[in-house]
């Protein structure tokens, strides 16, 4: 994989997340559970702000950005169903933490930083969606 590969993994799943979180945000009530609701919340301004870092990266690299899919699988959560809400959105942060490892993989050193922040910050989502600490990226 070359570095504008591992930019273009990262872009394809901070796509994917943006789409599946915001519909867990949906799934979720601000009232009922707050923590939750500002977690995704956090989450998706996350991945926005990320994606956007991203494309620039790519760009920057000479290369046209991956777009977006049209639509993504979205996970079944019933109504109410903060757990299986919350249980989704950690998902979605390993994922994504996974593609940032390969990013931090394939970057040369002057490069890493930025993929570093990113492993680094999922792992705090990871965190506040009730994951546990582990080694990572990982499972």
């Amino acid at each position: 994989m070359t570095y504008v590969d591992a930019l273009q993994a990262a872009l394809a799943a901070e796509h994917a997340a943006l789409f599946v979180v915001g519909y867990l945000g949906a799934q979720t009530s601000e009232s009922a559970s707050p923590d939750l609701y500002d977690a995704l919340q956090e989450s998706y301004d996350a991945h926005r702000t990320r994606r956007d870092q991203l494309v620039g990266l790519v760009e920057d690299a000479g290369a046209e950005p991956v777009a977006a899919a049209p639509s993504y699988a979205l996970p079944q959560v019933g109504p109410g169903a903060a757990g299986q809400v919350a249980a989704a959105a950690l998902a979605v942060e390993r994922a994504c933490g996974a593609t940032y490892g390969f990013w931090v993989a394939n970057a040369a050193p002057a490069q890493r930083r930025p993929a570093v922040a990113a492993v680094l910050d999922s792992a705090r989502r990871e965190l506040a969606l009730g994951g546990e600490p582990r080694a990572y990226p990982g499972r």
